[in-house]
């Protein structure tokens, strides 16, 4: 069965880094697109990041610039590099992929940026 397996969050202070990663299995990970998604407390959960099956990637506006999504086709995974963090970043990131029109996500993991 699919399984997105999130890991890497923490606590982090402002400016600070982290760098989340997905481990995928129980589907042909090369041929799928991937996102990361986060959601803050009492609010909706938000696009971050996408990376296609070709490399192309895109950002929401508030992450341009500081996040970088990554694949790995080999090991089937995909990373989030998070750097210059902001107090508005923290959130529980969601790594997700959609299969024949339905959408699984992982577990979540927690990324708090607090001094």
């Amino acid at each position: 069965q699919v399984q997105l397996v999130e890991s890497g969050g923490g606590l982090v202070q402002p400016g600070g880094s982290l760098r989340l990663s997905c481990a995928a299995s129980g589907f042909a990970f090369s041929s799928y697109s991937m996102s990361w998604y986060r959601q803050a407390p009492g609010k909706e959960r938000e696009l971050v990041a996408a990376i296609t099956i070709t490399g192309n990637t895109n950002y929401a506006d508030s992450v341009k610039g500081r996040f970088t999504i990554s694949r790995d086709n080999v090991k089937n995974m995909v990373a989030l590099q998070m750097n210059s963090l902001k107090f508005e970043d923290t959130a529980v990131y969601y790594c997700r992929t959609m299969l024949l029109s339905r959408t699984y996500w992982g577990q979540g993991t927690q990324v708090t940026v607090s001094s």
